[in-house]
């Protein structure tokens, strides 16, 4: 097993305030972890991080064996998915679907007059291919539907074969059955033996795909719980995290929670 993201005493501080602190946290290459807490727990702080887009305030972040204050950051964050909504937002909506995913791989947003080699265009149609989106390989970006989107921009990340996935809410304002969807895709990526070491922000557990395999459990800027997901993942846990005691339940490696009377 090898680490691709560790956070050993790590506080970050803005304004005065500990967005984070204390945290020890790492992730395996084979392991698939989910995110949770809050509003303001600390969660985007705590991606800002990983994907080497800042920097701690004390202690240190190792991403993929690379120390952050140590590295160019610009060459690491080339070996990163990273999947938001701020992300998305900066796609042209004119854009080719094709070319939203075949782009990556010169890190540009918006086809201009880049040449790409024959293997890239396959990949391209590979990956489109496996997140469904092959018939909209022609379609613009703009036309497309909230959940068809978040797939064309997970299909982006994994285009340059990153060595970690990183995913931002990546089910948050889909409708039931879009957001079905892109779980069960989810779901037989994090299964894969051949994917990347991922991590996925979220604030709810029904949108935790099966096959993930910790988790990391965040309240105001401190860890509530991390490990395994069955472990971790508790109703215990929950209302620490949260709050307020919940009743929780698993079936089929889908979790749900309600709040306990």
């Amino acid at each position: 097993m090898v680490n691709v993201l560790r956070l050993a005493d790590v506080s970050y501080v803005r304004d005065g305030r500990a967005i984070l602190d204390g945290i020890d946290w790492a992730v395996e290459d084979s392991e698939r972890w989910v995110i949770l807490g809050p509003n303001g727990a600390g969660k985007t702080s705590l991606m800002k991080l990983a994907t080497a887009n800042d920097f701690p305030t004390r202690g240190t972040v190792d991403v993929l064996d690379r120390r952050l204050g140590r590295v160019d950051v610009f060459e690491l964050r080339n070996r990163i998915g990273f999947v938001s909504s701020a992300g998305a937002r900066r796609i042209p909506a004119s854009e080719l679907v094709r070319d939203v995913v075949l782009t990556a791989a010169y890190s540009v947003e918006g086809r201009w007059n880049e040449h790409y080699d024959s293997i890239d265009v396959r990949q391209a149609e590979r990956i489109l291919d496996e997140w469904d989106l092959g018939a909209l390989a022609d379609h613009r970006f703009g036309t497309l539907s909230d959940g068809e989107r978040k797939r064309a921009m997970i299909a982006r990340a994994v285009m340059t074969d990153p060595e970690m996935l990183l995913l931002d809410e990546p089910s948050a304002s889909l409708d039931l059955g879009a957001r079905e969807r892109l779980l069960q895709m989810l779901s037989g990526f994090a299964r894969s033996p051949y994917s990347p070491a991922m991590v996925m922000v979220t604030h709810h557990v029904e949108e935790v795909p099966p096959g993930f395999t910790h988790a990391l459990l965040i309240r105001d800027g401190r860890m509530q719980a991390a490990g395994p997901i069955a472990e971790t993942l508790t109703a215990e846990n929950l209302e620490a995290t949260f709050g307020m005691p919940f009743e929780l339940s698993v079936r089929d490696g889908r979790y749900a929670a309600v709040a306990r009377p």
